[in-house]
């Protein structure tokens, strides 16, 4: 399906980032596998090698202008174009709205609303020669106004890539290059386990206990595993999604109705 193509994944060390990678390389992309942790970063690479796909990994702060032009450029050197660009990377913490410092917020949109802009640019700008490409940015349910966001902060962050996402189709389109977001609802990753943990531990429920109470608040009654976003960034990046550009799909179970 993606034969041929190289695929820059941020974030790619775990969780999502992990799964898309995984999945690009089975589609048949050369993966470009960044995360500012060396070893997970390498441990996908070792998982995408050992399935006789193509990868390197690139060790990158997805907040750091200069790390975002390194990436770009190793992922030249080592196979040419760029065809695609998942914009995963991202963090948080559980936090309530009176509780988050000028500290929380600099370090969420440093990475989530900087990093997915210049990771973008940088990107779009390589291909931009080539008249073509795909970009897509893992957004959240929290951009839409979902009440279970980790943190307000975090939720404002998720906002502004929704929007850059709008505002970039409308802008690369001249280039061929389509721009799309995907906003995951609950998902099982090794962070949303951390942050349930906590919440848990706030309401004074078992672990098993919260779990259940956040699957009963899901439409299909149970939460996404890191995959089913793998999957729709894979459909995103093929030619069946050619026409399709500035827009933002929930894959949530059914949370938001829209």
């Amino acid at each position: 399906m993606l034969a041929g193509q190289t695929a820059i994944v941020t974030g790619a060390g775990q969780g999502i980032g992990e799964a898309t990678a995984l999945a690009l390389a089975q589609a048949g992309a050369n993966v470009v596998v960044s995360d500012i942790d060396p070893m997970r970063a390498q441990k996908t690479t070792d998982a995408i090698l050992a399935a006789q796909h193509a990868g390197i990994a690139v060790t990158a702060d997805a907040g750091d202008l200069g790390d975002i032009q390194r990436l770009v450029d190793e992922a030249t050197s080592a196979f040419g174009q760029i065809h695609i660009l998942v914009n995963n990377a991202g963090v948080t913490r559980r936090a309530y709205i009176m509780d988050i410092t000028e500290v929380d917020w600099d370090r969420i949109h440093r990475v989530n609303a900087k990093g997915v802009f210049f990771c973008l640019q940088a990107v779009a700008r390589a291909m931009i020669p080539y008249r073509g490409g795909r970009i897509i940015n893992i957004a959240s349910i929290a951009g839409k106004g979902y009440a279970g966001t980790s943190n307000a902060a975090y939720a404002a962050s998720k906002g502004a890539v929704i929007s850059l996402t709008r505002t970039a189709a409308q802008q690369l389109g001249q280039h061929n290059i389509n721009v799309n977001a995907v906003c995951p609802g609950v998902t099982r990753t090794a962070l949303s386990d951390a942050n349930l943990q906590v919440r848990a531990e706030q309401e004074g429920l078992t672990l098993e206990e919260m779990a259940a109470r956040r699957a009963a608040m899901i439409p299909l009654g149970r939460p996404n595993e890191a995959r089913d976003i793998a999957d729709m960034v894979v459909f995103l990046a093929s030619q069946g999604a050619r026409n399709i550009t500035g827009q933002t799909y929930n894959v949530d179970g059914g949370i938001i109705p829209e």
